[in-house]
């Protein structure tokens, strides 16, 4: 049994345990009888067929690696049906097919977030045996209630807001720490409650710069000079809300700001002359050890795909539902986006705890 492995997407935590998962499971299960392969730099090594061959060695010591060992690109899936010239104007699904079939894989085992299922359904839906991994740190799968990769990134950001109460407690500042999620809330929604922030903004409710003072000025007037804002890097306001996809496009590339956290201080600053400094932990949330939650998780995500492959069932994402590891169709997955809900459990106890969320309640 020969079975191919690629990472795609942007890297996370998570990467590696969850190949480990994969690979010793099938090596109990099937010994010598299954020759496992790695796909360098995700879809771009199925496209120039750069894969090489593996040994269990490959996967000892990787639990708690960062990061991923096969390496990983963005291939966008607009392109993947496009005629390329560096292919001799083959498309990239032509290259890959022509990859697949050259090496007989029985399966491929593709571990990525949105854009990466789209085309990894796009693969099946021609003819190659499929299994996926859900990855991604804005946890915005469908599918899945999480994906690997969050709940570390949930971890880093909470440790950025943790540290920044001190130092906005002494010199009565408000922060604004941006986290990533340029469509989805989810890591913005979960550190902000857990981090204990004032305001809380994501891109599923735009928010109201007026709202967001008069926020801040409620709580100076109670004797809380200092404030924290948990602030989505895909964080609207009302007014961007209210344009055109092209419009909002047309005014983000006119933002003089380099994100809108920044455009944020500018403003609250200029309403309530207090001083905002803004605090952007970016790649850090993508970094490091995968926590114990995503090792368990990528564990129990690895193992499952391997017993999919057992029983030969391929085109489908292993999920994670009511704390049940379950197989999903692939073409219930691909091209759907998970938003966090207005009504949902987590939205609730964050108006509950009197936290604001840039609305007028």
């Amino acid at each position: 049994m020969k079975i191919a492995m690629l990472t795609s997407g942007g890297d996370c935590q998570g990467l590696n345990s969850a190949l480990r998962g994969v690979a010793k499971s099938l090596y109990c299960r099937f010994g010598n009888d299954v020759e496992l392969y790695g796909v360098r730099d995700g879809y771009r090594g199925l496209i120039e067929d750069d894969i090489r061959k593996m040994n269990r060695n490959d996967f000892s010591g990787i639990l708690t690696l960062g990061g991923t060992i096969l390496g990983t690109s963005r291939q966008p899936f607009k392109s993947m049906c496009l005629p390329a010239e560096e292919y001799g104007g083959k498309t990239r699904l032509e290259k890959m097919l022509e990859t697949c079939k050259k090496a007989r894989f029985d399966c491929l085992v593709i571990l990525g977030g949105n854009g990466t299922h789209k085309t990894a359904n796009l693969l099946s839906e021609h003819g190659v045996n499929v299994v996926t991994l859900p990855k991604t740190i804005d946890n915005d799968l469908w599918g899945t209630d999480l994906t690997f990769g969050f709940e570390s990134a949930v971890n880093i950001a909470t440790s950025v807001i943790d540290s920044i109460h001190s130092t906005a407690f002494s010199h009565s500042r408000v922060f604004i720490v941006e986290t990533m999620g340029h469509k989805a809330g989810w890591l913005t929604l979960y550190a902000g409650i857990s981090g204990g922030s004032d305001v809380i903004l994501i891109p599923e409710i735009p928010y109201d710069v007026d709202e967001v003072c008069r926020v801040l000025k409620k709580r100076k007037k109670e004797g809380k000079p200092f404030s924290i804002l948990a602030v989505a890097e895909g964080a609207i306001s009302k007014e961007e809300a209210a344009l055109s996809k092209k419009e909002f496009k047309a005014a983000r590339a006119t933002m003089k700001e380099p994100s809108v956290s920044y455009r944020l201080a500018n403003e609250i600053s200029a309403r309530t002359g207090q001083e905002i400094r803004v605090t952007i932990p970016g790649h850090f949330q993508r970094g490091g050890s995968p926590c114990a939650y995503d090792r368990m998780l990528t564990t129990r995500f690895g193992t499952a795909a391997a017993e999919l492959i057992a029983s030969k069932k391929f085109g489908c994402m292993v999920a994670l539902q009511n704390n049940r590891i379950v197989p999903v169709p692939l073409e219930e997955v691909a091209g759907k986006l998970k938003t966090v809900s207005l009504d949902c459990d987590e939205i609730r106890a964050a108006r509950a705890m009197g936290i604001s969320l840039g609305q007028a309640e």
